[in-house]
């Protein structure tokens, strides 16, 4: 199979690059900058350069490659700094996920591509009530204004892949490799906040990209939670993260502190729901390397030692 992964050097995009090519798979990966082609590279691909925002540069490079298959992993998430305002932490990635994801599409419309996958997310999605939602649960109506593009901007990409045919895959949160929250956890910037209820959905980034190869041999449209078997509330997963990274147990902060520092952000995290991830392991007949963050941060503390 020949497989264009449009961000392939990110998070994601390399172990499920190193994945493929390691079954044999002809993958092309993109990247916006030519300092990570190395990287794509040596996981065994050819590396393209391509700006997703780029319509006619897309469409362009799905003629060249001539692929089976498109995954979308474009996210621009490295580097970036959370503030009160989501819609502000995370403006580049919302053009991707809007511009960019129509782009893709209309680009493997175009070259006659039927297999489309794209990255999605599920934490902090789901309309409450309820602990743990399934894809077929809606979603929250009416998100806090700082993140109002934010939630747009994923509904719209669903919206687009799905009505194209293809599979968006509603990923956890990600872990496996030092990143913003570790690096966070680590500094004991990562208070507790209040009773520590609220809930979150994991996904070790190795499980995340073996997923996503399975969901390739899976019909569209559809949409799959990529998430451990176990939604689980800060108090539980904040403290086991601190002690596998070495770190001081976190600062607690009581919620009306925890509101000044995050805004009406707060509430989207006090309310929370967690995804389940059945449907995918069942259609997919997908099972995680590591069932729940309990083994997955072991590991990482295995890897630090």
């Amino acid at each position: 199979m020949r497989v264009l992964i449009i961000g392939a050097s990110g998070a994601v995009g390399i172990h499920l690059t190193r994945q493929l090519t390691g079954q044999g798979q002809e993958v092309t990966g993109t990247c916006r900058s030519a300092s990570r082609a190395g990287k794509i590279r040596s996981a065994g691909a050819t590396p393209l350069a391509l700006d997703v925002l780029d319509a006619a540069a897309t469409r362009s490079a799905v003629a060249h490659v001539r692929p089976d298959a498109i995954i979308c992993q474009a996210t621009a998430l490295a580097g970036m700094r959370f503030g009160r305002s989501l819609d502000k932490t995370f403006a580049a990635t919302n053009r991707l996920r809007t511009d960019g994801t129509d782009n893709v599409v209309a680009a493997a419309r175009s070259a006659g591509v039927r297999k489309l996958l794209v990255q999605s997310f599920a934490p902090y999605r789901y309309a409450s009530p309820g602990l743990v939602a399934s894809e077929d649960d809606p979603l929250q109506a009416e998100p806090p204004a700082s993140a109002a593009q934010t939630f747009a901007a994923m509904t719209h990409l669903d919206q687009a892949v799905t009505a194209a045919g293809g599979t968006a895959l509603r990923y956890g949160g990600f872990y496996g490799e030092p990143d913003q929250l570790t690096t966070a956890v680590a500094r004991r910037q990562y208070p507790l906040i209040g009773d520590g209820s609220a809930m979150m959905s994991f996904i070790h980034l190795h499980d995340a990209a073996a997923a996503t190869v399975l969901a390739l041999e899976a019909d569209g449209p559809a949409i799959y939670n990529v998430t451990d078997d176990e939604p689980a509330p800060m108090r539980e997963w904040l403290p086991a993260l601190a002690a596998a990274l070495g770190a001081r147990p976190p600062r607690r902060v009581p919620q009306w502190a925890g509101r000044l520092i995050m805004g009406s952000g707060l509430d989207m995290l006090m309310q929370a729901r967690g995804a389940a991830n059945a449907k995918a392991k069942k259609e997919l007949g997908w099972t995680p390397r590591y069932p729940t963050w309990r083994e997955g941060f072991r590991a990482i503390s295995t890897i630090r030692a």
